[in-house]
């Protein structure tokens, strides 16, 4: 059955060929992964808003506070037991680092469950109250179709590329209704490098999931009504872009600091115990932090200033302003907290929102105090808006993608500068402390992300020594009689072997030239061995090291070929330049079209 499929996809390929070009055919496939993540955006969406309104349409809100203890633990635990029952022989990862490593990596091969296993596990864990976002899920999803599409036509790696971040592209404009930023979202974190042609199988990819969304999910998420911004304060965004730039290093050291003791409890279940009874803990002292979070701005954006305190246990303060002031500062690091807890407990979700709502908590308490302190009178709204963008643009190191996607999701086009100018200072001021976002760290840090910096490097860290050991070199044993093995030496046509001994553990090499030049001048050459012509070989290298690190090496001895050894000392072959300039040549080639 698999063969015939095989079969009949080859010759569709080969009719299509035919008939359509490569550009117009990746033009029409761009459409199909729009409509199909569009679908994939509605449905995501309308499944945990379900499960949001079903949890919480019956109960009054004094017992709500109590079930806010143990929601978010039932989510993250449904979560964590459909990864373990459902998804078996693949490794099931959360966030965007694992989508880049497979554009990096995996020849931008995402596995095809992620299609759907995103969808069902991000509804679970935020429904049920885990303090992430949905943008995260539905661009993994959006890309597995992409990508899945790609390899069952049988595209090749530029133009599969192409139709994940097509997906990732139409999962953003989904979520939000927001192509444009859906776009700029793709070719920022997706496609760095990238030529005029990218953009159209992105831009109808993009128009076409918002469409096919808008169809099934007609929510609008914000509404702002401003009548523009002014120039006196122009300072005081500038100032709040600083705060912003702070605060988004303080979340990318916070990120890894949670990771990190999230990783030291080895037992799933007991991440989830941990991380639930956190989570629920501060769900219950502060609801605000229940879900995405989207509700709270969608109110201080009309004006409800004590939107972020009402319904929680200090409701009965919310008419002191310095309580209400204290109570939101104190919300915007319990969310940064509540978020990297779910994630690190194993639930699923993503940065996004979360940023989105940090930065625009962030931009309501900067206006709101400077308001109550009579120095100035600020547009509440507009500061919300400025540092949500500011917020999201730094902490993902996508300033573009922040401009724009909260231009579009809020309407507010007539806050152009002072979006930019926010982004701007607070992108500039995480990026001098971080190299590296959220998403890449960790990739950079094990010189696996495709940096287009340092190209050689790059190109580098793709390849995998142990494809490139050659394992067709003659071996001896110490005790060996060369005149017995001449004929296997003969035959390799090699000018080196290496000499182990019974068990493989390397003794040293032999060169050819040596060892054809003791055959015709040793006196009694039938009783040559190995070990009389053995040396040391002037390096090793191990299964575990990098090209780099290998041709640094080679370049230090001044030799073209390297004998491979496991970290016991067992002989595995050996390794030359030419091998590995060969498949450099390769993957620079593969990187370039990708780039085009």
């Amino acid at each position: 059955m698999y063969i015939r499929f095989v079969n009949y996809l080859d010759k569709i390929n080969q009719y299509r060929k035919s008939k359509i070009s490569n550009r117009n055919f990746l033009i029409i496939l761009a459409v199909i992964v729009g409509i199909l993540a569009g679908l994939a955006a509605a449905v995501l969406k309308s499944l945990t808003h379900h499960i949001e309104e079903f949890l919480q349409s019956d109960w009054h809100w004094k017992y709500k506070y109590y079930l806010y203890f143990i929601f978010p633990m039932i989510g993250i635990f449904l979560t964590v037991l459909y990864i373990k029952y459902f998804i078996r022989k693949t490794k099931f990862e959360t966030g965007l680092t694992p989508l880049l490593y497979a554009i990096s990596k995996k020849s931008s091969k995402v596995e095809a469950h992620n299609i759907y296993s995103q969808i069902i596990t991000a509804a679970v864990t935020v429904g049920f109250g885990g303090s992430t976002g949905l943008e995260a899920p539905i661009v993994t999803s959006g890309s597995a179709i992409g990508s899945n599409l790609g390899r069952v036509l049988g595209l090749s790696y530029r133009e599969i590329t192409m139709l994940v971040a097509c997906g990732a592209a139409a999962g953003i404009a989904g979520a939000f209704n927001s192509p444009v930023a859906g776009i700029v979202f793709a070719i920022e974190i997706l496609l760095p490098e990238f030529t005029i042609p990218a953009f159209i199988p992105l831009l109808l990819s993009a128009a076409t999931a918002a469409v096919v969304a808008r169809l099934f999910y007609t929510q609008q998420l914000f509404f702002l009504v401003t009548e523009g911004w002014k120039i006196n304060a122009l300072f005081y965004y500038v100032i709040l872009a600083c705060f912003i730039g702070l605060f988004s290093i303080y979340f990318t050291k916070a990120n890894y600091a949670v990771k990190g003791l999230f990783y030291k409890i080895k037992h799933p279940y007991t991440k989830v115990i941990v991380g639930g009874l956190m989570l629920g803990a501060l769900v219950f002292l502060f609801p605000t932090l229940y879900g995405e979070g989207y509700i709270t701005i969608k109110g201080l954006l009309k004006g409800d200033y004590h939107t972020v305190i009402n319904n929680s246990i200090f409701a009965d303060y919310s008419s002191i302003s310095a309580v209400v002031v204290l109570f939101t500062v104190v919300t915007i690091f319990m969310k940064s907290i509540a978020t990297l807890v779910t994630l690190g407990a194993g639930g699923n979700g993503g940065t996004f929102a979360p940023s989105l709502i940090m930065g625009g908590l962030i931009g309501f308490i900067f206006a709101y105090v400077v308001n109550l302190s009579g120095i100035a009178q600020l547009n509440v709204s507009n500061f919300i808006v400025a540092g949500m963008a500011a917020a999201l643009g730094s902490i993902m190191h996508a300033p573009l993608t922040g401009i724009f996607l909260i231009a579009e999701i809020t309407g507010g086009y007539v806050l152009m500068v002072p979006l930019m100018i926010t982004t701007a200072i607070s992108y500039a001021i995480n990026r001098s402390s971080q190299k590296h976002s959220i998403y890449t760290k960790a990739l950079a840090d094990k010189g696996e992300l495709l940096s287009h910096e340092d190209k050689d490097t790059t190109v580098l860290n793709q390849m995998k020594l142990k494809y490139l050991i050659e394992k067709t070199y003659p071996q001896l044993y110490m005790n060996d009689l060369i005149s017995v093995k001449m004929n296997e030496i003969m035959q390799s046509h090699k000018n080196i072997c290496a000499v182990t001994d019974e068990l493989g553990d390397f003794k040293g090499i032999i060169y050819m030239e040596e060892l054809f030049n003791e055959m015709i001048n040793h006196p009694d050459k039938g009783n040559l061995r190995a070990s009389h012509l053995v040396q040391p070989a002037p390096n090793t290298i191990t299964e575990n090291d990098d090209l780099k690190m290998v041709l640094e090496k080679m370049e230090q001895d001044n030799v073209w070929i390297l004998p491979v050894l496991t970290v016991q000392n067992q002989y595995l072959g050996f390794v030359s330049k030419t091998a590995i300039f060969n498949k450099y040549r390769a993957l620079l080639m593969r990187q370039n079209d990708y780039m085009g």
